[in-house]
């Protein structure tokens, strides 16, 4: 990769308003039982500009499951957030994708990304690039609902499929129905043999077909995801491009996912206003994070919510900091307490305060 120049700046906000959507930007990727509505409150303090992902919620659960408050409720200040979806079912898919933007979502995505056995058997997920005709169906029976963006999600192939031909005809009918972006996870997804975990890290990267997606559909925003666990590494892809060995240099794409390297160390993003969007203003300091997650805990608590239910997400911030095992130690021992409050934080975060102090005194 060509090495990347300090001088170097990325025009994100230059992007017409009308196709902006978290493919031509920096977002943190949808994770399963990782990115509810507490872990974007948490992840918002941090950037205000970064777009944010709910965890997939299927349109099953959505529509029958009776209780839109907790499948679509968000906090106002999640906001530019996306609604992702999980289903195959094209009047279901635009009933759900209505629904999200009715409760305030910036963006629906579609997933056909996800290998796990439980989605295969309902349609949903990876195994969907089988099926090419019926997701360029279902993005657009979501576009003739709704005004937001619709995107899509997806791997560049499954199983035994090695051939880009099929990632391109495959990106080429989404495009004919209008999808305003994707975001290409860079592995295959074994639908059988391998883990959900197994497949974010066996199968091997393919930047550069991602890279070549942008170079065949360069009015398409693509976003780049898997294996990218640094802001500056992220930064290549925006401003380099990719270049493979002993071939021509290929188009840098538009936008960057982050996942677990933001959910295991958020400060990450503390960063990324300055970084992918030029905003100036002074980086908040983790303890300035971490206090303004205060009023938000207590409100969580006098509502009946428990303390853990919010500080899980909160376990990296002091990631590769003196103090920052006895965080994570402390608030995993006591934060599921019954009756745990606002003190069990305030002391674990002494526990760091005073370690850092000990390593500050060492001779």
């Amino acid at each position: 990769m060509p090495t990347l120049s300090t001088e170097s700046t990325l025009n994100l906000n230059a992007i017409q308003v009308s196709k902006r959507n978290s493919a031509n930007q920096f977002s943190v990727a949808p994770m399963l039982d990782w990115t509810n509505r507490h872990c974007r409150y948490f992840h918002r303090q941090l950037s205000k500009q970064a777009w944010l992902y709910s965890e997939m919620v299927t349109t099953g659960a959505i529509i029958y499951g009776n209780n839109l408050p907790r499948f679509l409720g968000h906090d106002d200040s999640d906001a530019p957030v996306v609604l992702q979806l999980g289903g195959s079912k094209l009047e279901e898919l635009a009933q759900c994708a209505q629904l999200g933007e009715q409760w305030g979502y910036s963006e629906i995505n579609l997933n056909v990304g996800c290998p796990s056995d439980r989605v295969q058997n309902n349609m949903i997920g990876a195994c969907l690039m089988e099926h090419p005709k019926l997701v360029a169906d279902c993005v657009a029976a979501m576009k003739a609902c709704v005004d937001i963006p619709i995107t899509v999600k997806c791997r560049i192939g499954i199983d035994e499929q090695e051939d880009f031909d099929l990632l391109h005809a495959f990106i080429e009918g989404l495009v004919k129905e209008g999808v305003d972006g994707v975001i290409i996870h860079a592995r295959k997804a074994w639908l059988q043999g391998l883990s959900p975990k197994e497949n974010r890290d066996i199968p091997p990267l393919r930047y550069d077909w991602v890279h070549q997606i942008k170079q065949s559909f360069s009015e398409l925003p693509v976003a780049i995801n898997g294996g990218i666990t640094h802001l500056e590494q992220a930064r290549e892809h925006l401003i380099n491009g990719w270049l493979p060995e002993s071939k021509q240099p290929l188009p840098a794409v538009d936008g960057i996912m982050l996942g677990r390297a933001i959910y295991e160390r958020p400060y990450l993003l503390a960063e990324v206003d300055s970084l992918f969007y030029n905003e100036s203003q002074t980086m908040l300091s983790r303890e300035q994070v971490l206090y303004s997650m205060f009023p938000y805990i207590e409100q969580h608590l006098i509502g009946g919510g428990k303390l853990n239910q919010i500080t899980r997400h909160m376990l990296g911030l002091f990631h590769g900091l003196p103090g920052a095992r006895m965080w994570r130690r402390y608030l995993s021992e006591n934060a599921f307490k019954e009756g745990a409050g606002i003190e069990v934080v305030e002391a674990a975060y002494q526990l760091v305060l005073t370690e850092m102090q000990r390593i500050e005194d060492k001779p």
